[in-house]
């Protein structure tokens, strides 16, 4: 299985739509893994045209009334705070912010995993910093996709990411975009 990773896409703040590098990425995807902060559900419908996708919540996307460029997400069965999906032998939790291990030392990974999943999981997708990245650790890998739209917090084409997962066996990988 083949997912597609994006995060932090920030429509319609950094332009009104997502840019056709990223649908151009994703062909042949089996799921797309939408990290928060869309801004608006067309992001995930627009993104289902591509393959089935999911999202998690993030801080932008709640209704900002001062900001017309984040009306914020309405109601819809593809957003949770956080999901957990199983994908053959592997978990993966998706969701918006996850601190890295070494940014709380005061928790342990089972508590994050307690915190914001309600179980452990195998692989964490999360956004939020704009910073694609892959962090391995004993039983965790963390994979940030950064953004496509405002990479490292500075308008531009930017990245996404995917995993392949093949049995138990997990391979993730950053794609810049051209």
């Amino acid at each position: 299985m083949r997912i597609g990773l994006v995060s932090d896409t920030h429509v319609p703040e950094t332009g009104p739509e997502i840019p056709p590098q990223v649908y151009a990425a994703f062909e042949g995807v089996d799921m797309i893994f939408h990290a928060g902060d869309m801004h608006v559900n067309d992001v995930l419908d627009w993104l289902e045209t591509v393959a089935p996708t999911i999202g998690a919540r993030g801080n932008g996307d709640y209704p900002t009334p001062w900001n017309p460029n984040r009306p914020g997400l309405s109601e819809d069965p593809r957003v949770k705070d956080s999901h957990v999906v199983r994908v053959g032998h592997v978990s993966v939790g998706l969701i918006h912010g996850f601190p890295l291990p070494e940014e709380v030392p005061w928790r342990t990974i089972d508590e994050l995993f307690a915190m914001y999943f309600s179980q452990a999981v195998d692989v964490v997708v999360c956004g939020d910093t704009h910073v694609a990245r892959i962090d391995r650790y004993e039983n965790l890998l963390v994979v940030n996709p950064g953004s496509p739209t405002l990479p490292n917090q500075v308008s531009g084409l930017g990245t996404v990411g995917f995993l392949d997962i093949v049995g138990n066996q997990i391979t993730p990988s950053i794609l810049q975009l051209t």
